[in-house]
């Protein structure tokens, strides 16, 4: 690359014909990088934008006045799309983005979807259309390529939270789903169990299919095959939890324990069992997925895979300003530690604290 040369402003009539490549010649850039300043574009270092609008305006380049503008017009708004805010997860996920959005100067438009695609599509138009500076997605699946499109047609930066579409080169902040998974089949088996069913969240979501992964493969490493009427798929909620044991009953006898893809749907499964006289966890264990539940609850028995919910969703927020304000750095995946938490509704006697180790890789 040929050093910079020193900027000489063109007066009169030349100031007219002043080129982007004049501008990139005098700033040592490609022009390319020159017009993703001058139009706003993200993919541009905070301190090389300054730089190149700083030459641009001496040079008497007549787009700098355009960037500039474009550069002041932003909202300070930030797009959030959950799967379903009446799910503690994601309530927290919401509490957490705006808390930290407004650190930043940021407001915080929210919108949830319901798993419904077209929901989704419906809200990120909105989104556009509003001109938020970027937007956090939770809710994506491996066929919302239609959404992404739309986003970076938008130049509208955006990060991944919990759900990832696969080899999308996009920032994303989660946990290993996977990992987390097989720790919890694990301590269901060291109970010894064998009579087990899993009940997943959908298939389309990237958190709850590797959890169903990791459940399978641990229990298949030793010895337990989960098959056909052992896996079972259902919504991240509590009604969707009661629907499937109320589904399991209808068909056999309970099975010695039940794994749950997320503590909404183990919640809803507890409820069910109750409701048939059948205990947890003397007759039925229990696990779930999440941590939603604090001590004090009526759930806070519940074993489960305790993750940072918060700090996910301020580290998205944090990744997302780094791209709406122009960094040019490769895109991040960014694993998270999750801890086990031993409660009784697996069998173990008296309430038990968080694992000694994390696990995940910062």
């Amino acid at each position: 690359m040929k050093p910079p040369t020193k900027p000489v402003k063109k007066i009169g009539v030349r100031a007219l014909r002043v080129s982007a490549a004049d501008v990139a010649r005098a700033a040592g850039v490609s022009p390319a990088t020159v017009s993703y300043v001058m139009n706003g574009r993200p993919g541009v270092s905070t301190e090389m934008r300054e730089r190149i609008l700083r030459i641009a305006q001496e040079l008497g380049h007549t787009a700098s006045s355009r960037a500039d503008r474009l550069r002041s017009q932003r909202t300070r708004v930030i797009g959030l799309v959950l799967t379903d805010i009446a799910n503690p997860f994601y309530t927290e996920v919401a509490a957490g983005t705006i808390d930290a959005a407004r650190r930043q100067g940021y407001e915080v438009f929210l919108a949830h979807t319901q798993e419904d695609p077209l929901t989704l599509a419906g809200v990120v138009d909105t989104m556009i259309a509003r001109q938020v500076d970027g937007v956090v997605l939770t809710v994506l699946h491996p066929d919302d390529g239609e959404v992404i499109r739309s986003l970076r047609s938008a130049h509208l930066p955006f990060v991944q939270l919990s759900r990832r579409i696969p080899h999308l080169e996009a920032d994303f902040v989660g946990i290993d789903d996977t990992a987390a998974a097989s720790e919890v089949m694990g301590h269901v088996l060291d109970h010894g169990h064998t009579d087990i069913t899993v009940i997943a969240g959908p298939r389309n979501s990237s958190a709850s299919a590797a959890r169903a992964q990791g459940f399978s493969r641990t229990a298949e490493n030793r010895g337990v095959e989960l098959v056909g009427i052992h896996r079972i798929n259902t919504y991240l909620t509590e009604d969707g939890g009661h629907r499937a044991v109320t589904r399991i009953l209808a068909d056999r006898p309970p099975p010695r324990a039940l794994v749950c893809g997320s503590d909404a749907i183990a919640a809803g499964a507890i409820g069910a069992l109750h409701s048939r006289g059948i205990r947890v966890p003397d007759d039925v264990t229990v696990t779930g997925f999440d941590g939603l539940f604090p001590d004090t609850s009526l759930m806070g028995e519940l074993t489960t895979v305790s993750q940072p919910r918060r700090e996910m969703a301020e580290l998205a927020l944090e990744l997302l300003i780094h791209r709406i304000e122009g960094s040019g750095r490769a895109h991040r995946t960014n694993i998270r530690p999750h801890a086990l938490r031993i409660g009784t509704t697996c069998g173990c006697p008296g309430r038990g604290a968080s694992a000694p180790e994390s696990h995940g890789r910062p």
